[in-house]
C-alpha cells in the first residue's frame, strides 16, 4: 500500500510538471526564437527550453537509414518534438494531394430529399404570412426618440463643434516662444557623392587602363558588382572627350536617392569593444589547480572504466575490462592489492566514512563489497561486524538477495564479504555521505528495479520508486539534506526521501545525460552528456541551466567536484580533461564564478574512447584520470 501511495504521488507530481511545459505562445512565427535557447513560455510564464535535435547531415543520413519511420516523421516547431504520422493521417494527405476530399467516407453527391407538402404551398420550407408588427411603428422606438428630443431641448446633448485647423507660420522669425513652434525632425544633410579618382581622369596613368581581357571580364560582371560603372579611356586633350552617355541617368538616380531615400541622424557611441567582454581573473591568480602529469599507474591490460579514492587520500581503487580490481598507493604508484572478478567492472566506490573500510564494486549484475584489509585493528573489527550484520541485525524482507561469503571460501581470503545480486547489469554505485546507505543503478532492469537503495547496517535493499520516469542513467545523494537526485536521459529529478515526493525537475536541454555531480555545498550541481555539453545548475535560481559549457569535441564521460577547493572537472572521449575554477559565494545575490583554467592532455584515444573516468583527491588539488589506453594518470 505504501508503494502504491508513493507511485500515485510521483505520477501526480510528474504530470503537473509536464503540464507546465506546454507552449502557450499561440499562432506566431517560430523563427522569432531562433536566437534564443527556448521556444516560448508555458502557462506560468516560464521558459520552455528547446529540445536537442539530431546533429549534422551525417546524423540525419544515418537516422534515415536506421529509422523505418523517418519518412513519416515531421517536426513540430511549437513544441519542439518529432511526430510520427499515423496511417490515417497519411491517407488524408494522399487524398488531398490527388485532389480528393480529405475524409474517405464523404459523399459529395448525396441524394437530395424533397419535402412533400400535400396542401400545395409554394415555398418548400414555409409560406406563412408576414406578422402585423412589421408594418406598424414600434412603440418602444417612439419612446426612445421622445427621450432624445427632450434631452436635446434641455441642452443635455450638444453638437460637437469642429475645431479650426492649426496653421503654423514657418517663416515667422519674430516669435520667441518655442512651445508654439511645431516639433520638426532634425535636418539630416544628404550624403556626399564619392570624389573622382585617377580612373575618372581623361588622361589617366597607364596602370588604370584595362586590357582587352579585363574589358571582356568587366562586360560579363553584373552592373552591381563592377568596381566602376565605366571603362577608363585616355585622351590627348580635354576637348576630345565626348559627352558622357549616362550623365542624365546618373543625375536622375541621384535625385531619386535624395528624394526617396530616408535619412536619419545616428549618434555614434564611443564604446571600447574590449569593455564588452566579461573580465575574468587570470588562471595564474586562481591557483592551486592540477597542471602537469606526475605518476602513471600501469598494470591493467584493458580499458579502465572506473576509479575511486578512499577518504584518507592514500589509496586508489580501479576497475577494468580485464576483470580485475586493483588498489594502488597514490604517492608511489605501487599496486598494493589485486583480485579477479567474473565480469567487467562498470563502477567502483569507496565508503566515505573513514572508520568503515568498505569498497563497493559493480561487477556484471552484482554489487560486491570488499574489505581489502587496509585499516587498523579497531576499524577492521568494526568493518567486519558491520559486513556481518551484527550491529542492528539483518532484515528478512529485501528487494534483492544479500549473500554473505563463507569464511572458508577462496573469495573470502581475497577480501570479498558480501554479494548483492540484481536483475540486470549494474552500471553505477554511489555512497551516501554518512557511509551507511548506498544506491545502485541498473538501466536495463525493470522500471521499479532500475534504482535500488541499500542499507549496509541492516543488510537490506528497497525500491524507492514503483515506476521510473524513463531510463535512469545516474543517481546521487545530497551531501547534507534527505534529497535524492535521479538523472534520466534528458531530465534530472530531485526527490525528498522523507516526504516521498518530487520537489524539483531540472530541464537540461540535453539529448543523453552521462554523468552527475553535486557541489559540496549542495545548492549547485553539474551534469555531463554524450552530446559534448556540460550544464551548471543553481538549485535556488531556476530549473534551467545557469551556464552551458561546450568545450569538448566528443562525448563527456564523467564530471566531478572537489570536496575542499573551488574546482570541478570533466573528462571526454577526445582524450582530454578540462579543469575549471567554480567559486560559489555565500552571498545569494552574487552568481557563481566559472573560469576554465587548464586542459590536461595525455591519454590516447583507442576505438573512439578517451578518458573514461576522473576524480579529485579529497585533500590535495590533484586529479586522477583513467582511460581506454589501459593507464591511470595522476595530475598535480
Amino acid at each position: 500500500e505504501e508503494e502504491e501511495e508513493e507511485s500515485s504521488t510521483e505520477d501526480a507530481s510528474d504530470d503537473s510538471s509536464d503540464e507546465e511545459l506546454s507552449n502557450r505562445v499561440g499562432e506566431i512565427p517560430m523563427h522569432w526564437y531562433d536566437e534564443y535557447d527556448h521556444i516560448g513560455y508555458n502557462v506560468d510564464g516560464k521558459k520552455v527550453m528547446k529540445k536537442s535535435q539530431g546533429g549534422d547531415q551525417l546524423d540525419a543520413f544515418l537516422a534515415r537509414k536506421d529509422d523505418p519511420n523517418y519518412w513519416r516523421t515531421i517536426h513540430d516547431d511549437v513544441t519542439g518534438e518529432d511526430i510520427v504520422l499515423t496511417e490515417q493521417e497519411l491517407g488524408i494527405i494522399r487524398r488531398i494531394q490527388t485532389g480528393q476530399y480529405a475524409h474517405a467516407n464523404f459523399d459529395p453527391y448525396n441524394t437530395y430529399v424533397e419535402f412533400d407538402y400535400p396542401d400545395g404551398k409554394i415555398h418548400p420550407i414555409g409560406g406563412s404570412d408576414e406578422p402585423k408588427r412589421r408594418f406598424i411603428p414600434s412603440k418602444w422606438e417612439g419612446m426612445k426618440i421622445n427621450r432624445l428630443v427632450e434631452a436635446i431641448r434641455k441642452g443635455l446633448i450638444k453638437k460637437e463643434q469642429e475645431k479650426p485647423p492649426v496653421v503654423w507660420d514657418l517663416w515667422n522669425e519674430e516669435t520667441n516662444d518655442e512651445k508654439d513652434m511645431p516639433k520638426m525632425p532634425a535636418s539630416a544633410p544628404p550624403p556626399k557623392p564619392k570624389l573622382p579618382g585617377h580612373a575618372e581622369s581623361y588622361n589617366p596613368p597607364d596602370e588604370y587602363l584595362p586590357t582587352e581581357e579585363e574589358k571582356n571580364q568587366w562586360a560579363l560582371v553584373d552592373p552591381e558588382d563592377r568596381p566602376y560603372n565605366f571603362i577608363p579611356n585616355k585622351y590627348d586633350a580635354l576637348r576630345k572627350v565626348p559627352l558622357y552617355s549616362s550623365f542624365i541617368q546618373e543625375r536622375f538616380e541621384r535625385c531619386l536617392d535624395l528624394y526617396l531615400a530616408p535619412r536619419a541622424l545616428k549618434k555614434r557611441l564611443n564604446i571600447d569593444p574590449e569593455s564588452l567582454i566579461p573580465k575574468l581573473p587570470k588562471p595564474s591568480d586562481l591557483r592551486p589547480f592540477p597542471t602537469t602529469m606526475s605518476i602513471q599507474y600501469l598494470g591493467h591490460t584493458e580499458r579502465i572504466r572506473a576509479i575511486s579514492i578512499d577518504p584518507t587520500g592514500q589509496w586508489l581503487a580501479s576497475g577494468s575490462d580485464d576483470k580485475t580490481v586493483r588498489i594502488w598507493e597514490i604517492e608511489t604508484g605501487r599496486c598494493f592489492w589485486q583480485t579477479s572478478v567474473e565480469d567487467t567492472v562498470h563502477s567502483i566506490a569507496w565508503n566515505p566514512d573513514v572508520s568503515i573500510h568498505v569498497l563497493a564494486a559493480a561487477v556484471g549484475d552484482k554489487v560486491l563489497l570488499y574489505n581489502p584489509g587496509l585499516a587498523s585493528e579497531e576499524d577492521a573489527e568494526k568493518t567486519e561486524a558491520l559486513l556481518r550484520g551484527e550491529q542492528k541485525g539483518r532484515e528478512t524482507k529485501t528487494a534483492v538477495q544479500w549473500h554473505i561469503v563463507d569464511t572458508d571460501s577462496e573469495d573470502y581470503a581475497q577480501g570479498l564479504r558480501v554479494e548483492i545480486s540484481h536483475e540486470k547489469d549494474v552500471k553505477s554505485v554511489i555512497w551516501h555521505a554518512k557511509g551507511d546507505y548506498f544506491a545502485s543503478v541498473s538501466t536495463e532492469a525493470s522500471p521499479s528495479s532500475q534504482v535500488l537503495i541499500h542499507s549496509l547496517s541492516r543488510q537490506s535493499s528497497q525500491k524507492p520508486f514503483a515506476k521510473s520516469k524513463g531510463l535512469v542513467q545516474k543517481a546521487c545523494f545530497h551531501p547534507s539534506k534527505p534529497f535524492f537526485f535521479v538523472a534520466t536521459q534528458q531530465h534530472v529529478r530531485v526527490y525528498h526521501l522523507q516526504e516521498q515526493k518530487l520537489i524539483k525537475k531540472l530541464l537540461t536541454g540535453m539529448k543523453w545525460i552521462s554523468s552527475l555531480s553535486i557541489h559540496p555545498g549542495g545548492d549547485n550541481l553539474i551534469v555531463g552528456s554524450y552530446d559534448k555539453k556540460m550544464a551548471w545548475f543553481d538549485m535556488d535560481l531556476s530549473s534551467s541551466p545557469y551556464k552551458t559549457l561546450k568545450y569538448h569535441n566528443m562525448a563527456i564521460r564523467n564530471v566531478s567536484f572537489h570536496r575542499k577547493y573551488p574546482l570541478f572537472a570533466s573528462c571526454s572521449d577526445d582524450g582530454s580533461v578540462h579543469v575549471f575554477h567554480g567559486m560559489v559565494y555565500s552571498d545569494l545575490m552574487q552568481n557563481p564564478l566559472i573560469v576554465p583554467v587548464k586542459i590536461l592532455r595525455g591519454h590516447e584515444v583507442v576505438s573512439n574512447l578517451g578518458v573514461l573516468d576522473c576524480c579529485f583527491h579529497p585533500t590535495q588539488p590533484w586529479i586522477i584520470s583513467s582511460g581506454a589506453d589501459n593507464t591511470i594518470r595522476l595530475w598535480i
